[in-house]
């Protein structure tokens, strides 16, 4: 299957919005102001790795399906006649 760029939107979308989200969640964590169990703040720590790191992931193929979108629109096309 070829990647187009609306492909590539969605998932650098999905990219910046799980960035965007678990930057929010590592405040909010940070915040918290109650004490609760070390069980706790590893679980959500590991949350926050795992879903940044599917983050980066989303993002190089989303940044990788752009630009191979622009080379091919870039490229002449064959006009036979």
């Amino acid at each position: 299957m070829k990647l187009e760029k609306k492909h590539a939107f969605v998932l650098l979308g999905i990219a910046t919005w799980n960035v965007v989200t678990y930057l929010r969640f590592i405040k909010a964590l940070i915040e918290t102001p109650e004490d609760r169990p070390t069980g706790y703040y590893v679980a959500h720590s590991i949350l926050i790795v795992v879903n940044l790191a599917i983050a980066v992931v989303l993002g190089k193929w989303g940044w990788r399906a752009y630009k191979e979108s622009k080379k091919v629109s870039e490229e002449p096309q064959n006009a036979s006649v």
